[in-house]
């Protein structure tokens, strides 16, 4: 079993010999092999890995939307796997954030409806300030009553990233969050992630398959055949690249 961890008692997210499998029969795919995992409080960690590796599947274990087979997932000391559906939704809502390649933004709802339907959804009644100071901080304020078929896809993330931050998470979790972006807006995506974990002191975790994003993070993590199979600090664009191209991606 592969294990790359970080110190003993400090991690916020944990992962300890988690197994997955999706499929059944001779069907079946192992899309997690005994992964153990930990994300410290205000670090920023990219997972990359060939096509098949488990990166969004180790991604859906840690932040609580796929239970795994085997094995432990803490979120805070929380065992994750332990938790009614209902208490899982609710920890989900209050402690960790989500931003999506696909954006996954309500197309009738505005912007500032967006960014505050977490906090909605979790039974709050937030008031409008609460929106717009949100967007404000991704730099759309003026975009607050636009619908996303009106904003540019850069625009969307942001909205996307203002409304994981809404509710104010422990972590945020990002799958392929700059994979449907020019290079701008990625770079633009990219400095605002960054300023979660700097500035907020927030724990960020990124599944990626772009060297250049990787490069944004503290620590880059490798995964082969749904193991942990290497990692580096602070790689350059062109170390994070050399080691997939080494894994066959």
């Amino acid at each position: 079993m592969s294990t790359i961890t970080s110190p003993a008692g400090t991690a916020l997210v944990a992962l300890e010999g988690v197994r997955k499998t999706h499929g059944r029969g001779d069907g079946a795919v192992r899309a997690l092999d005994g992964v153990s995992l930990g994300f410290a409080p205000g670090s920023f960690t990219a997972i990359m890995g060939p096509s098949g590796s488990g990166k969004t599947t180790l991604l859906q274990c840690a932040a609580g939307l796929a239970r795994p087979d085997a094995g432990r997932v803490a979120i805070g000391g929380t065992e994750i796997a332990r938790l009614s559906e209902k208490r899982l939704a609710k920890l989900r809502r209050r402690r960790i954030g989500f931003v999506f390649q696909a954006f996954n933004l309500l197309p009738s709802l505005t912007a500032a409806q967006n960014v505050l339907l977490p906090l909605r959804l979790a039974g709050d009644r937030p008031r409008r300030r609460v929106a717009r100071e949100a967007l404000a901080a991704v730099g759309l304020a003026e975009r607050a009553g636009h619908l996303p078929a009106q904003l540019s896809g850069g625009q969307q993330q942001r909205v996307a990233i203002a409304r994981a931050l809404v509710a104010e998470p422990q972590v945020v979790f990002a799958d392929e969050p700059t994979g449907a972006l020019d290079t701008r807006s990625a770079r633009e995506a990219l400095t605002l992630l960054r300023a979660l974990v700097d500035e907020r002191g927030r724990t960020l975790v990124m599944v990626t398959h772009d060297p250049v994003a990787a490069a944004v993070a503290d620590r880059v993590v490798f995964l082969a055949d749904g193991r942990v199979v290497d990692a580096l600090e602070r790689p350059s664009a062109e170390q994070a690249a050399d080691r997939m191209t080494a894994l066959g991606a």
